[in-house]
Formats: C-alpha cells, structure tokens, sequence
C-alpha cells in the first residue's frame, strides 16, 4: 500500500480559497504518521468551529463560511479527511474504513485540543463528525447539521426519508434506486470526477473555474480511492459494521442536551426526512430556530454558503451561555 501526496501546485490561486495550509499527523494503519490538513483561521483564542467536509468535497467547500466566521472573532477549522483535499492519500481504497475516518478525525480534535466546539457536518461530516462527539463530548458545546444522515438501516425509518433505506422483516432491506446507483457507480466508473458529481447535486450552475478547483486535489484515478470508497461505506443493512457505529451514535445523542440545530435545504432528496429524524430524537433539538435553505441542493454551502454561515454564527453566539 502506497501513501500519495498531492502536489501543493495544485493548490495555487484557488479562487476564494486564500487559507493557510495546517497539517497534523495521524495514526496510518501502513505504521507511522499520515498528514492530515485543516484550514485554521480566526483567533486562537476563539470558540472553535468544526466545519467537516463529506463526499466527494474538501475544507474548499467552506471557502463562503471560513471568512464570515473568523470576522466576528470565531476559530473556523476545516480538516480534510484523509484521502481528500491537501491530506495524505491512501492509494488502496480497502484502506478506508468509516471506523478509520471517526479516528482520523478525533485524533485531529484532540491534537488541536479543541474545546466548547460548535461541529457543522454535512454529508459524510455528519456520521464522522457525530461520531467524534459520541467519543469525545465534553469538548462538543453545540451542533449544527445540514444536509446529512446517520443510517442505520432500522425498520423503524420505514416512509421517514425520500432516499428508502431500512430494513423489511428480519432479512429484507428496502433501498431508494438513487442510492444504489451511486453505490455502484463509484465501484464501476472507469473514472470517478468529484466536480461531476457535485454540479449534479446543486441548484446553482458551478462556474468552471470552482469545478476545476474540486478537482485539484485528485491530479489521477490513483488518487481517488478514498473518493471511491467512501460510498460503498454507506450502512444499507442492520448488519453493516457502519450500522453499529451509527447506533452507538445515536444512543450518545438520545443524551446530548446542549443546543442542536438542523439546517437542510429544500432541494436535498438524498437527505430529505432526516432533519426531522434528528430533530425527534435529540433532546437538545427541541426548542430551537431549525432552519430550511431555499433554493439550495445537497451542497448548500456552494448554493447558500453566506446564509448558512448566518445561521451558523448567530446560532453560537445565542447560544454561548447554554
């Protein structure tokens, strides 16, 4: 198994993208270290906010939150999952595992130190970054999430979520053909594109020069098989080691009192259903300003980036004393 290092000219002159690089060494099942990045501005001395990427994107996706956060004295942190953005990249797919992300992740929060952290998970961020918190929450201070999910596969989602995926019985698993499709695409695609697919998941048309920056950190297919892997990750049976990790998730929440926010968007049908999953089941939902992007598809950061980062700010700084 190799390690693939994305070369830093492939980073040059990004538009909306002026940040700093940040690495932090991380376990590597090769032994040794990997290099994981983060973007990091704001003050050192301000509330951490943990801005957590899904697929197939990077820390580039909260290019339109980064500033707004930092100017009003916040500390946004942006890592890039390992196989994604300037991270090191693990050239064997097998090598990914929804296990090995949620350590990467939290060895990242640990090494940072960080503290009353206000996590925003989209996406995979969702599932990787609640799974951080389930492990570590004294250092969780609120959550917003958007756009994401946290399957299980649980017959109790029957008619929940546009996206099916729940089981039938005791062996039958019923599955929303979109979901499938993506599933095997990413295992069939001679070649796998991360602008592809994030122009087709936005209601805004991406101008050429940001598709182009979603694809610089993957310069070959070598480099794209955490991209590739990632959906294949995905819990679509109650016996998927994924499920049992989202269930342990799940029953941390079921006990997370401190503010919880659901921003999704109204042009999501692959997360459709779960603000309101999320909502139910997590006491520190109740009560709060959920909010509904309009006019927004899966990536409301590209579509609606300022607003969410709004949302984002005014939710922390309200909530500071909870």
């Amino acid at each position: 198994m190799s390690v693939l290092r994305t070369p830093d000219a492939r980073f040059e002159k990004l538009p909306g993208y002026p940040f700093a690089p940040h690495y932090v060494p991380v376990g590597s099942p090769l032994g040794g270290t990997l290099r994981m990045h983060c973007v990091d501005e704001g003050p050192r001395s301000g509330a951490p906010v943990l801005l957590v990427h899904g697929e197939p994107t990077w820390s580039y996706l909260y290019r339109k939150l980064i500033p707004i956060l930092g100017a009003a004295g916040l500390r946004a942190i942006a890592p890039d999952h390992i196989g994604f953005g300037r991270s090191d990249k693990l050239a064997d797919k097998t090598a990914y595992s929804f296990e090995r992300h949620i350590a990467w992740l939290r060895e990242l929060v640990v090494a940072l130190d960080l503290r009353e952290i206000t996590l925003v998970g989209q996406d995979w961020g969702g599932p990787i970054g609640l799974g951080v918190l389930a492990q570590e929450p004294a250092r969780f201070a609120r959550v917003v999430v958007a756009n994401t999910m946290l399957h299980t596969a649980e017959p109790e989602l029957a008619g929940r979520l546009a996206w099916a995926n729940h089981g039938v019985g005791e062996r039958d698993t019923r599955l929303c053909e979109s979901l499938l499709d993506w599933i095997t695409t990413s295992q069939r695609a001679p070649e796998m594109s991360a602008s592809a697919a994030i122009r087709g998941a936005c209601a805004r048309a991406l101008p050429d020069e940001v598709a182009a920056a979603y694809d610089a950190p993957f310069p070959d297919e070598r480099y794209k098989a955490g991209m590739r892997q990632f959906p294949i990750l995905i819990p679509i049976t109650r016996s998927d080691p994924g499920a049992a990790i989202n269930r342990a998730t799940w029953q941390a929440l079921r006990g997370f009192r401190r503010p919880f926010l659901t921003a999704f968007s109204d042009g999501d049908p692959s997360t459709a259903g779960w603000e309101a999953v999320f909502q139910e089941r997590v006491p520190g939902a109740g009560g709060q300003p959920h909010a509904t992007l309009r006019g927004a598809g899966h990536f409301l950061q590209e579509d609606s980036g300022e607003e969410l980062a709004q949302l984002v700010l005014d939710f922390a700084l309200r909530t500071r004393s909870a």
